[in-house]
């Protein structure tokens, strides 16, 4: 073929359609190929030139060898022109991007799951756009090429969203910043063998994590969240079993042995988000280092919380009367009368030394007498117990923080697995 031969363009059919079709061809396929009168003029050529003869010069040369897909809202469609030839004989050819699709990153997502299914797509992905219409798959000839273009789209994706986030927060005020927020595939358990999946946008914003259907873009977007929850009364928590076996996983794709097939269900990188009253969500993301930033976007936002609040306190009962218990960052765990505020007893967070629970109500303290180092048991009955213990999680975790910064940041299970992996 010479430059001014054209190749009939078919929009997303030579892109997805066309690939299926060659695949189930069979051993010998025929291309027809069309001669176009308007192709020079197309290409900004002489018409009638012969073009270089070798095909390298052909390739380097030809503004359909130099097409590509861009994704990003501040695309050009030009690229610089080649260098001029050295012969002045020769035809000059103008270097030219012929955008098949162009997608705004900002807010955008991406996704593995093939649509409507629970299995994950082989070296590809579909990057979808804020407005949930504007679409396209990628699709990729090794697992490498497909991880490495996902990183980089992610990475765009993550630059955008801080963006916004310092512009928020710039003008926002000092109890409503926000520490995190970004996209996650939600499964929700159908029935014993069946579960779905749907994608929420989650922030981490002042006192609350906040759970979208769409990204909050405008100011009254905030207000619109689904469900919201206190941060103190909320608890983090890695699904280790499944970053073990994206090991396994990993090496497979680069090795080429993973099949289509075993992607259902493949889900290393996931966390679980529980809440009051034993209600979990169970999120998924689709890198490694986006669960880092999670893990370390939690543990950020609820110590900020812890700091800022400083004590909680929550009516419980214990044998038959009414009691407030209080968690407070200085002093610790203290129980008091509801109605004359008289301190019953009162420890440091170091002299607790365990706890139990009925999993629905009650809960049993065990504290160390500082005097004569007896345990002494303190049983109590609270309407919502999870919050309780969850909100009893986050001042430990945060008086550790306090006192050894390093401790805290040891114990993050990505944190290991990225370093290791």
């Amino acid at each position: 073929m010479k430059p001014e031969d054209i190749r009939v363009p078919a929009g997303e059919l030579f892109v997805s359609g066309a690939v299926h079709l060659l695949r189930t061809a069979g051993d010998e396929v025929t291309i027809t190929v069309r001669y176009l009168r308007e192709a020079p003029a197309f290409l900004k050529l002489p018409l009638g030139s012969p073009g270089p003869s070798s095909g390298q010069s052909s390739r380097a040369s030809s503004p359909l060898f130099d097409s590509g897909l861009h994704l990003n809202g501040n695309s050009s469609n030009t690229a610089p022109s080649s260098p001029s030839s050295p012969s002045a004989n020769e035809p000059k050819y103008e270097k030219r991007w012929l955008d098949a699709v162009s997608l705004p990153l900002f807010m955008a997502r991406i996704s593995r799951r093939k649509a409507g299914t629970d299995k994950l797509r082989s070296n590809s992905f579909e990057v979808i756009a804020l407005d949930g219409v504007c679409t396209h798959v990628l699709q990729f000839c090794t697992a490498g090429e497909s991880t490495d273009w996902l990183q980089a789209i992610s990475t765009n994706i993550n630059d955008l969203t801080q963006e916004s986030m310092k512009t928020a927060n710039k003008y926002g005020s000092p109890d409503d910043q926000i520490v995190h927020m970004g996209w996650v595939c939600e499964q929700v358990q159908a029935s014993e063998s069946e579960s779905t999946h749907s994608c929420r946008f989650l922030a981490l914003r002042g006192s609350s994590l906040l759970i979208f259907r769409s990204p909050p873009v405008l100011v009254s977007d905030w207000a619109q969240a689904e469900a919201s929850f206190h941060l103190c009364e909320v608890l983090f928590k890695v699904h280790k079993l499944w970053i073990a076996e994206d090991c396994w996983i990993q090496t497979k794709f680069y090795m080429g042995l993973q099949q289509d097939g075993d992607l259902r269900d493949s889900e290393p990188f996931c966390f679980s988000v529980l809440v009051g009253h034993g209600q979990s969500f169970c999120y998924s993301v689709e890198l490694g280092s986006d669960l880092v930033l999670w893990e370390k976007a939690f543990q950020r936002a609820v110590f900020m919380e812890v700091q800022r609040v400083r004590w909680k306190s929550y009516m419980c009962s214990s044998q038959g009367k009414i009691l407030s218990f209080t968690v407070d960052f200085e002093s610790g765990f203290s129980c008091s009368e509801n109605i004359s505020k008289k301190t019953i007893w009162k420890y440091k967070f170091s002299q607790l030394k365990g706890s139990s629970d009925d999993g629905k109500t009650r809960v049993k303290l065990l504290f160390q007498n500082s005097e004569n180092k007896q345990i002494e048991m303190k049983e109590l009955e609270f309407a919502n117990l999870t919050a309780v213990l969850h909100c009893i999680h986050s001042f430990i975790a945060a008086k550790v923080a306090t006192v050894d910064p390093v401790f805290v940041s040891s114990q993050s299970l990505t944190q290991k697995y990225m370093c290791n992996s």
